[in-house]
């Protein structure tokens, strides 16, 4: 289990080292491109290697073309609920805060499902908040079984779950589990989780590892970027990839990088995350790992995603909504957060097409993945 790799590990000496790169360090980290260890992503994210951020951006650019093609692949969220037994002091769900309560029905996630279809999606991400009594492993079960015949690929966003459930889910037809540590920083954990079950610190670390021994086809990352040090979060991340990549091989990983928006009752950024801060943080990981999946969700402005398209991004969602029923049921003032970008699939394919992002089939408006 990944935790005891983790408890070997000290918050404070990783800081430390971080801030102890040095050129060579750099160096050797570049000569790594894309078959990196963890040591090499952290000279990558230090403040040193951000002085190298130009080579770093192409290298990564190069790397990314060469691994993935010139292939992005576009997906969409869809809440099924924002009930939520937790309080976390960053979500718009928390279970504090006083918003009506909704969970879809059958009729209103077809009728999500069909209106998502109808945008030309084939990937979707169902995301609920985390209340095991309402939208536990039976409501999720069915959820999927209700639109596995309108999409190819699905992925899940949801409270973690045991290993038998996983198995139930990817029998139902779920592809992808994506779940965020938030911070790997032990000690303020609780500060951001003082309520419910997510409040458990080493039942969410221990999550991967019950993905992995399910069998899930792939596993997705990430912290919350702006709760702690971002670099030293980041760090952590890495290990814990390349650890559950070295244990369960046949797993594909991908990697997120959500920063903190405006949501209702959440409290600020404890620490800044610039845009430059992302672009390295970006690059460290495809030079670390270049079979990783990178995504990037419509939390980012619109110009800055477009930059950051052709230096390492291999995923990125459009046209989101983040609250239930918010395609074609629901008002949007149920949303879990802001987001920024707001531009259309079809705008989105507009600049991708612009970027050499060419579509991989003929029906491309259908489908949204894009190939020279």
């Amino acid at each position: 289990m990944f935790d005891q790799l983790f408890y070997s590990a000290s918050w404070s000496d990783i800081e430390q080292k971080i801030q102890s790169v040095n050129e060579r360090d750099i160096q050797r980290a570049i000569a790594h491109a894309g078959h990196g260890t963890p040591d090499d992503f952290l000279a990558l994210i230090s403040p040193l290697a951000a002085e190298h951020l130009p080579a770093l951006a192409e290298a990564s650019r190069k790397l990314t073309r060469k691994r993935f093609g010139n292939t992005i692949q576009m997906y969409i969220p869809m809440y099924l609920s924002n009930e939520c037994q937790n309080i976390c002091t960053y979500c718009g769900f928390r279970y504090d805060n006083q918003l009506p309560r909704v969970r879809l029905s059958d009729e209103q996630i077809i009728s999500e499902a069909e209106h998502i279809k109808a945008m030309g999606f084939d990937h979707v991400l169902l995301v609920t908040g985390e209340a095991n009594k309402t939208v536990g492993i039976d409501y999720l079960e069915h959820a999927v079984n209700i639109i596995r015949p309108f999409f190819q690929n699905i992925s899940i966003e949801v409270q973690p779950l045991d290993s038998e459930e996983y198995v139930r889910l990817i029998q139902a037809g779920v592809y992808s589990v994506l779940v965020y540590q938030e911070t790997y920083h032990e000690a303020n954990y609780k500060h951001y989780h003082p309520k419910g079950k997510k409040s458990n610190f080493t039942y969410r670390l221990q999550t991967p590892d019950r993905l992995g021994k399910s069998g899930i086809h792939k596993i997705g990352l990430g912290v919350l970027l702006g709760l702690e040090n971002w670099r030293v979060d980041s760090y952590f991340t890495a290990l814990h990839q390349h650890y559950l990549q070295k244990v369960y091989w046949k797993t594909k990983y991908s990697i997120s990088f959500p920063r903190l928006r405006p949501a209702i009752g959440m409290e600020s950024p404890k620490y800044e995350l610039s845009n430059r801060d992302l672009v390295q943080l970006i690059c460290a990981y495809r030079l670390f790992n270049e079979d990783l999946e990178l995504s990037l969700s419509t939390r980012e402005e619109a110009t800055f995603r477009d930059h950051l398209f052709s230096i390492g991004v291999t995923s990125v969602s459009a046209g989101s909504k983040t609250n239930p029923g918010g395609y074609a049921t629901l008002p949007e003032e149920l949303e879990q957060f802001e987001i920024d970008d707001k531009r259309s699939p079809a705008e989105i394919v507009h600049v991708l097409k612009s970027k050499g992002l060419q579509p991989l089939w003929k029906d491309w408006e259908k489908v949204f993945s894009f190939s020279e």
